[in-house]
C-alpha cells in the first residue's frame, strides 16, 4: 500500500496496529515488516509525511519548525503555573512521520551507564539498551572504547560545517576554567568534562531521522507489501473488548483540510501498539477507557480499566538560555538565518554546508563536588544524598554552546550573538497529560510541573549552572559582554551585572562574586524564563503498578491484554541527555519483544 492518506478498500483488518509514526513508531513498524512478513502491519500517523522535504532532511532549518505556524510540529499548551510566573508554556513535539527526530535539532546525546539500570526493570538495562542503540548506530568517530554501532541504519558525524573560531575559543575558555575536553562524551561515563559535538547527520550533512532511515526505504524496495502507513489519519482510541485491544477508531486529521472526519475503525488480529508520545499515547489510552478513575469520570469517558498511570508524572528537561556579545563577523554565526537575513532559497541553491549545521559545537555534562553540594543547603543536600552522590556518572546539568541568539529573539537587534543552554538532567518537579473530554477536539489538561518541587531544588540547580555558564564564556576571547535580556537583572551594585567591554577580559580573570541576593535574583529569572528542551516523557511509565507505572516490562499495559505502549512515555525515569536517542533505543527493544511475541 505504501503511504496513503485514506484506508484502502479490504484493509479494515490487519495483524497489527501502530498508532503513532514518530521516532519510535517508525522503527517498530519496519523492524516488525522485516521479520514477520506473513503479517499485515499498519502505521497510523496524525501528521504528514515527511519524505525528502528541504526543511527536514536539511538539519540547519530546524528552526521553522518553531514557528507556530508550521504544520510539522504539535504544540502543546500548558496550563498557567504560578511556579513559572503565571506563564503558559508550550511544549512542541513532533507531529509529522519520523516525529521528533524528523524536526529537532539533531543533537546526539546518549544517556550515562546509571541511567538505564536505574530504571530497575528487566531487559531494560544498561547492558540491553546499548546494544539496541549500538543497532541504531552508523558512528564516523574514533571509539576507541568499543561502545559505538557502525552498522545501524542512523549515521552520526560532524557533518560538513563547524564554526571553527566559536568553538575553538569555548575550549579556550574550558581549559582555562579547568574543565577537561574529552574525545567522546557519549560513551555513557564522562562526566565534568565536554566534547566536540556529534550530530545525528551524515558526513554530508543530511539528517537521519527515524522515517527517512528506517520506514521509507521498505516504503520504496518492494520487500515489504506487508507494511501499509496512513498519515494525516489521527488515532482517536483503542477498541477495548472484554479486556482485549481489538482495534483503533481514527478519523482523518481535519488540520489538513480532509472533507470527510468521520471516526472509522481497523481492527488488530493479534496487537495494537499505542505510539503517539507523551501526549498522544496517555490520550488516546483515556479516550480509550483505561486511566485513572477520576479523570476519566471528570472527562465523560466510561472507565473500562483503572490505571491510574496513565497521564501522570510528566517530566522534562528545564532549559535555560543566555545571550552573549562577541566579536564574531556575522557570518561565522547562525545569527543571520536566526533573525532572517540569509536567504533560504540561496542556501538550498548552493547546497551550502551550513544546511547540515545545527549550531552546537560544544556540549558538556557537568555536577558540582560534595563540598559544593554542602553549600547549597540542607534540602539540597538530601537530594544530592539521596540521588548522585553514589552514582558518580550522573551530571546535574547539561551545556551546549549555541552558535546565535539562543531563541526566538525579538527584543535585540541583529548581531553576531552566541548562546549558551543550560538544562537540568534530573527535574524533580512532575506534571501531567489528561483529557478532558471524549472527543479528539477537547483541550488537554496539561501541566509542567515546572519548578514546582517543595524545596526549591530545581530553582537551585538552575542557579548553580547559571555560575559555572557564565564563567567559561567570559573567558572566551571573543566575549564582549552579556545580552540584559538574556540575563537576570542584576542591579548596578552586584559584582555580576552584566556589562559591555570593548576587548577580551584581561588576565587573570577573577570569578564573579555572587551575594544571596544575587542568587534571589537569579531565581526570579529562572521563574521568568525557564522554558522547554522538548524532551518531554514519563506519561506512561514502566513500573510496577503498585508503584504509579502503566505498562510492565514488556510494555503491556495493565489490565488490558494485546495492548502495548513503546515512545518517551514509558520512561520511568529521566535520562542524561537529548532524548531522541533513547526513543531510537526504545522502540528497538520494543520491537524485539513485540515480534519475540508474534512469532
Amino acid at each position: 500500500m505504501g503511504i496513503q492518506k485514506t484506508l484502502p478498500p479490504g484493509l479494515d483488518e490487519v495483524d497489527v496496529i501502530i498508532a503513532g509514526g514518530g521516532t519510535a513508531g517508525c522503527v517498530i513498524a519496519a523492524r516488525l515488516a522485516s521479520a514477520l512478513p506473513n503479517l499485515q502491519i499498519l502505521l497510523l500517523e496524525q501528521g504528514p509525511n515527511n519524505f525528502e522535504d528541504p526543511f527536514i532532511v536539511n538539519l540547519g532549518l530546524f528552526f521553522a519548525h518553531l514557528m507556530p505556524d508550521g504544520d510539522k510540529g504539535l504544540f502543546n499548551k500548558a496550563n498557567p503555573s504560578r511556579h513559572v510566573n503565571g506563564r503558559e508554556l508550550t511544549v512542541l513535539s513532533g507531529g509529522c512521520l519520523g516525529g521528533g527526530s524528523s524536526i529537532n535539532m539533531g543533537m546526539y546525546s546518549r544517556p550515562q551507564w546509571s541511567d538505564f539500570d536505574g530504571w530497575g526493570v528487566e531487559g531494560w538495562t544498561t547492558e540491553d539498551m546499548l546494544r539496541c542503540m549500538k543497532k541504531v548506530e552508523d558512528y564516523h568517530d574514533p571509539d576507541p572504547e568499543g561502545t559505538h554501532g557502525t552498522r545501524g541504519p542512523v549515521q552520526v558525524s560532524g557533518g560538513l560545517y563547524r564554526a571553527k573560531r566559536a568553538e575553538e575559543d569555548f575550549l579556550r575558555a574550558l581549559d582555562e576554567v579547568g574543565w577537561p575536553i574529552v574525545e567522546d562524551l557519549q560513551d555513557l561515563r564522562a562526566v565534568n568534562s565536554f566534547a566536540r559535538a556529534r550530530r545525528m547527520v551524515s558526513p554530508e550533512g543530511r539528517r537521519q531521522d527515524a522515517a527517512h532511515k528506517y520506514l521509507h526505504p521498505r516504503l520504496s524496495d518492494r520487500a515489504h507489501s506487508n507494511l501499509h502507513v496512513l498519515v494525516e489519519t489521527q488515532a482517536v482510541k483503542v477498541l477495548v473488548e472484554d479486556g482485549q485491544a481489538k482495534g483503533v477508531v481514527f478519523r482523518s486529521n481535519p488540520k489538513f483540510g480532509a472533507a470527510d472526519v468521520s471516526e472509522k475503525a481497523v481492527k488488530s488480529r493479534k496487537m495494537v501498539v499505542v505510539s503517539g508520545g507523551c501526549f498522544g499515547s496517555p490520550t488516546i489510552l483515556q479516550r480509550s477507557g483505561v486511566g485513572p478513575r477520576d479523570v476519566l469520570s471528570k472527562a465523560g469517558v466510561p472507565l473500562l480499566v483503572e490505571n491510574n498511570g496513565v497521564g501522570a508524572g510528566y517530566e522534562d528537561h528545564q532549559a535555560m538560555a543566555y545571550g552573549y556579545k562577541t566579536s564574531l563577523e556575522m557570518e561565522e554565526t547562525l545569527n543571520g538565518l536566526l533573525f532572517g537575513l540569509t536567504d533560504i532559497g540561496e542556501l538550498l541553491k548552493n547546497n551550502d554546508p551550513r544546511l547540515g549545521y545545527n549550531g552546537q559545537d560544544v556540549n558538556g555534562k557537568i555536577r558540582p563536588t560534595d563540598e559544593e553540594a554542602e553549600t547549597m543547603g540542607p534540602a539540597f543536600k538530601a537530594v544530592w544524598d539521596a540521588h548522585f552522590r553514589d552514582t558518580p556518572d550522573k551530571p546535574l546539568a547539561g551545556l551546549s554552546l549555541i552558535n546565535g541568539i539562543p531563541g526566538l529573539a525579538k527584543d535585540i537587534p541583529p548581531a553576531s550573538y552566541l548562546g549558551l543552554s543550560a538544562f537540568s538532567m534530573y527535574p524533580l518537579s512532575r506534571g501531567h497529560v489528561n483529557i478532558t473530554g471524549p472527543d479528539m477536539c477537547d483541550p488537554v489538561d496539561f501541566d509542567t510541573g515546572f519548578l514546582a518541587d517543595k524545596d526549591g531544588i530545581d530553582i537551585k540547580k538552575h542557579i548553580w549552572t547559571y555560575k559555572k555558564q557564565r564563567e567559561i564564556m567570559r573567558r572566551m576571547p571573543c566575549y564582549r559582554g552579556e545580552v540584559p535580556s538574556w540575563h537576570p537583572p542584576f542591579p548596578e551594585t552586584s559584582d555580576a551585572v552584566c556589562r559591555d567591554v570593548t576587548d577580551a577580559l584581561p588576565d587573570p580573570i577573577e570569578d564573579i562574586v555572587y551575594t544571596r541576593e544575587d542568587e534571589e535574583v537569579i531565581g526570579l529569572h529562572v521563574q521568568a524564563k525557564a522554558e522547554t528542551t522538548w524532551h518531554s516523557m514519563g506519561t506512561c511509565k514502566m513500573k510496577a503498578q503498585e508503584e504509579g507505572g502503566a505498562v510492565d516490562g514488556k510494555l503491556g499495559v495493565y489490565g488490558v491484554k494485546g495492548l502495548k505502549v513503546a515512545d518517551l512515555s514509558i520512561c520511568p525515569r529521566n535520562v542524561s541527555g537529548n532524548t531522541c536517542m533513547t526513543a531510537l533505543a526504545i522502540g528497538e527493544n520494543a520491537a524485539d519483544i513485540f515480534i519475540r511475541e508474534l512469532q
